[in-house]
């Protein structure tokens, strides 16, 4: 395949960043707006020729250079026999761990529960553009088992799952076992049927201290990326908010770290091992001011982009409810015109 993202993810020089953006599948495409008319959530992502079209509509609308598959990081939990709904507040689980006696005697992996997703990533293949990778991707133990001790996925510190993690450590060891285990299923699965890169999606990183998330966690994300590159796949890391936890990133976690937008990219470019590749990490919220603001802003990495050819352009985070598209098509379009000097 033709490809500046997984040219640039092997190591191979190019003459400009590639370019994608975490939630570019949906919530500012008016295109996707339009789709979500017609069905939920979840028939969007359970049809697989609606999801194969959403997860396609930023080659189409924005012009980017990869697809990433049109999901949730949710769908583990609910393949270990968690009852799950996408309201329309957010997902929400039936009963949050954290309500349980025995916790662990609710999960029980169910992997066939996941096999509509496959059927998405079949249709994705046999109708996307040419030179077109799709990126899989998973959400990393912690940040998903804040959301299954808590219940639901609202705007939270999810302050009673971390009581909960202090309050019971046997009981979160066994539980980050098993997420672990059924995320390398899904993993596995999404590589069988033909994704080119996977990404591991730590949201929630910087709600513990580094050096406690460093003992219990990561060495679940290392367990899973070492089952996704042992098959010859890109593995990218984002451990939002880790801060000086950067310095840890090494080459025998991942292949390249999405940097947030608190981290300046020089800053991550001296803390995280030179031979990881860096991602992002622009502000999604100035996707929010004009255009001019925005090119200010843009040139701002120029000579970051000159000095390093093993970077993609990506936001810190994903786009937000009500950013203009036209903006988000200018960031791309800015990116592709620009003279990186290489």
């Amino acid at each position: 395949m033709d490809s500046i993202l997984l040219d640039t993810l092997h190591g191979k020089p190019s003459k400009r960043p590639p370019v994608w953006f975490m939630r570019q599948a949906g919530r500012i495409l008016p295109s996707y707006l339009k789709i979500k008319e017609q069905y939920t959530f979840w028939q969007m992502m359970n049809l697989p020729k609606v999801a194969a079209e959403v997860t396609l509509l930023p080659i189409y609308d924005l012009e980017v250079d990869a697809a990433i598959l049109f999901s949730d990081i949710l769908v583990v939990p609910y393949s270990l026999g968690m009852g799950l709904d996408f309201t329309d507040a957010g997902p929400r689980f039936d009963t949050p761990l954290k309500d349980v006696d025995k916790p662990l005697d609710m999960l029980h992996t169910q992997p066939e529960k996941l096999e509509y997703i496959y059927k998405v990533i079949d249709e994705i293949l046999a109708t996307r553009p040419e030179n077109t990778p799709l990126i899989g991707f998973a959400g990393a133990p912690f940040t998903v088992i804040c959301y299954m001790l808590q219940g639901l996925s609202n705007k939270t510190n999810f302050v009673e799952a971390v009581h909960y993690m202090y309050q019971n450590p046997k009981v979160i060891e066994k539980m980050v076992e098993v997420v672990t285990e059924m995320t390398i299923i899904y993993a596995n699965q999404q590589i069988n049927r033909g994704i080119e890169v996977f990404q591991l999606f730590e949201t929630h990183g910087g709600l513990l201290p580094f050096d406690v998330y460093e003992r219990i966690f990561l060495p679940a994300v290392k367990k899973i990326g070492d089952a996704v590159r042992s098959r010859n796949i890109p593995f990218i890391f984002f451990p939002k908010d880790i801060g000086t936890g950067f310095e840890k990133i090494t080459p025998d976690l991942c292949d390249f770290v999405s940097i947030d937008w608190q981290t300046p990219l020089e800053a991550a470019r001296k803390a995280v091992h030179p031979e990881v590749g860096l991602q992002g990490n622009l502000d999604p919220r100035i996707l929010m001011a004009s255009q001019e603001q925005i090119e200010a802003e843009l040139n701002k990495y120029i000579p970051f982009g000159q000095k390093n050819q093993n970077w993609i352009f990506n936001l810190g985070h994903g786009f937000m409810p009500g950013m203009p598209v036209e903006n988000a098509k200018f960031v791309v379009d800015w990116v592709k015109r620009t003279d990186w000097g290489r």
